[in-house]
């Protein structure tokens, strides 16, 4: 789906940026750079040349590094960076101008009003000796904790208040920088930069980001420092702990929920890390999160935090000093093998408008089959529109990776993923009710599709699904700003289908009023999961009649909350109170939602065996569980709900 690439830019003309430059990453669709580590800015021939296309100083751009003595600047570690970018065709990046850690000491004991002298002669200082930087760390590591704190020491100086505070969490002190900062460097890229933005502080993360947005901060990207994706990482300061890679459908589901929460907002790579004295892992995790950042499209560039053996900044909890370098005596450890190789034939995708490298023109959803739904009419849950390129662009949002009812992602489902159906989407797609079913759907996942409605006016819906624990969904359409309104209120899934039969399907009926006739495109949201969707019928007018009502013979009576399961050796006693299935005693395989096998039970019918596993004397966990006929192969899911 991918276009010939073309140089966009936001603020930015091709002719400002040089794109042809040096590194292994030449070319491609965003950068993969590095830190500079002294005074002296790197040559043409050195390796840091070789290997990288993008600078920025570990430690040279800091506040506190340059005016060590209030009013006297020392540039030399920061034009290290900025001067081998300018020599060398490559891209710089100014880290940083606001920051709780790294500042003067003499800041501390400034008032609030001479804080706000020295940080506007500072940020004029800045502008003076660099007039034209590509790309700026305004605010770093401002995340608040929940305590009155933040992810950096900004309360042992007045920096918060001199900026117009943090009045109820608003980050209003943020907000002022970066409008400061655009004053002075219009056509740059300006950051915010954090860490444990992908393992620990994710919500908090968003949060942030969005709400300097709303207030009209001029931010053009989110910088994840990426310290925290080892299964020991993200301790304190962002440090990297070690041990294995973060599981990596953890990894993937987070980043989508970062782009879905922030409607794609542009990400850069920071100070990406990989800590770990076993090459293996290394290459291992290099493999899955570099690789999975080069084909985001919504990723503008990636910057690794060292890379010589014991001269970066992790020691793998003490085991080794620099164990996140990725050459070692002068030899490739087996990542940077990888990566060599990968980068030769791997240019990635970028669609963030950002001019820092190759830039993917955007491509809008499409309709699924290419042609829109027809209002009135039915819309079949599976057929999602297309997803398209860029930011808002999107047609989906699923809080996990991979189908969950195909076989190769889940080898416990094989019976409910007779077809690969849409395959190459990350949606839950199984074999139930009328056909396919978009099924475990999670709270706050979406689904879009492009409707053509015929004139204005009300309509009735009937949507036809399923849950085990109360699930609920509303529709919304989309409006020409890409803000949505909402059509429904949030809906409760119809009563009827047993609460643990996810196969038993039930119909709501709602009036809807579209404003507008036409080509546009209406959201199906999960407000509460999990929940079951099969479709969803538009009628003509207000409170019309079903076309196609689901039979209540279809729907089995739930069974009592407070029945016990009787001994299943008591073939008579079991008749009288369950439907028996099968006239012997079948076995009965479970297993949890990533399709680990739970454990084999007996008995005569599925009722029988979920009540089996409910009263067991071992408690699950909350959530969807699966159990299957070890000889038919029939399946079934059912809920611990407590």
């Amino acid at each position: 789906m991918n276009k010939i690439f073309s140089l966009v830019a936001a603020g930015l003309t091709a002719a400002s940026i040089s794109y042809a430059g040096p590194g292994i990453a030449d070319g491609a669709a965003k950068f993969v750079g590095n830190i500079t580590q002294s005074n002296t800015a790197p040559g043409p021939n050195d390796e840091f040349t070789k290997l990288w296309n993008q600078a920025t100083a570990e430690n040279g751009c800091k506040w506190g590094s340059i005016e060590g003595q209030r009013g006297k600047y020392n540039w030399a570690g920061c034009d290290a960076a900025y001067d081998w970018a300018k020599n060398n065709g490559g891209h710089f990046k100014f880290h940083a101008l606001l920051w709780g850690s790294q500042y003067p000491s003499w800041l501390e004991s400034l008032s609030v009003d001479d804080t706000k002298k020295a940080i506007t002669a500072w940020f004029d200082a800045v502008k003076a000796h660099y007039p034209d930087i590509e790309m700026i760390d305004v605010a770093n590591e401002a995340i608040r904790t929940g305590n009155g704190q933040y992810h950096s020491n900004y309360t042992k100086t007045k920096i918060i208040q001199a900026l117009g505070g943090d009045n109820n969490g608003d980050y209003q002190f943020l907000t002022t920088a970066f409008k400061m900062a655009r004053e002075r460097w219009p056509k740059a890229i300006l950051i915010y930069n954090d860490y444990n933005t992908i393992q620990w502080n994710v919500d908090q993360g968003i949060d942030l980001i969005n709400t300097i947005r709303k207030n009209g901060a001029p931010v053009d990207a989110y910088g994840l420092q990426a310290h925290d994706l080892m299964s020991t990482g993200g301790g304190y300061n962002g440090t990297g702990g070690g041990g294995n890679c973060l599981n990596y459908n953890t990894f993937k589901s987070t980043m989508e929920k970062i782009h879905s929460k922030t409607n794609n907002f542009p990400i850069l790579i920071s100070e990406y890390d990989v800590p770990s004295t076993d090459d293996n892992i290394q290459e291992q995790c290099y493999k899955e999160q570099f690789a999975y950042w080069m084909e985001d499209p919504n990723v503008a560039g990636i910057t690794i935090w060292g890379y010589i053996y014991g001269r970066t900044w992790l020691d793998c909890n003490g085991q080794a000093s620099g164990c996140s370098g990725l050459i070692k005596n002068g030899q490739d450890r087996k990542a940077m093998t990888w990566m060599r190789n990968y980068l030769k034939s791997n240019k990635g995708v970028n669609t963030t408008g950002l001019a820092t490298g190759l830039v993917a023109e955007p491509e809008p959803q499409t309709p699924f089959g290419g042609k829109a739904a027809t209002i009135p009419g039915k819309i079949e849950a599976e057929n999602f529109d297309e997803p398209g390129i860029g930011a808002g662009n999107d047609s989906y949002y699923d809080t996990d990776s991979g189908n969950n009812a195909c076989a190769e992602n889940n080898p416990a489902l094989a019976s409910d993923c007779k077809s690969n159906y849409r395959k190459d989407a990350s949606v839950d797609i199984k074999t139930s009710g009328s056909g396919y079913v978009i099924g475990w759907g999670a709270t706050d996942e979406w689904l879009e599709y492009t409707v053509d409605v015929v004139e204005v006016g009300t309509y009735s819906l009937f949507v036809a699904a399923s849950s085990g624990n109360g699930g609920s969904y509303k529709l919304s359409v989309k409006n020409s700003d890409g803000t949505f309104s909402d059509l429904t209120e949030t809906i409760k899934v119809a009563a009827g289908a047993n609460e643990d039969d996810y196969n038993s399907f039930a119909k709501n009926a709602v009036n809807v009023n579209f404003k507008k006739a036409g080509k546009q495109i209406v959201r199906f949201t999960i407000v509460e999961g999990y929940v079951d969707f099969d479709y969803m019928t538009f009628v003509a007018g207000a409170d019309a009649t079903d076309p196609e009502p689901i039979s209540s013979s279809a729907v089995e009576a739930p069974a009592s909350s407070d029945s016990k399961t009787p001994d299943v050796g008591d073939k008579e006693s079991f008749v009288q109170n369950l439907k028996m299935e099968f006239e012997t005693l079948q076995k009965f395989d479970v297993f949890d939602m990533q399709g680990s096998f739970m454990g084999r039970l007996n008995a005569y019918s599925f009722d029988q065996a979920i009540n089996t596993v409910k009263e067991s004397d071992v408690k699950f966990a909350k959530g969807v569980y699966y159990i299957r006929n070890k000889d038919t192969k029939q399946m079934t899911s059912f809920t611990i709900a407590q």
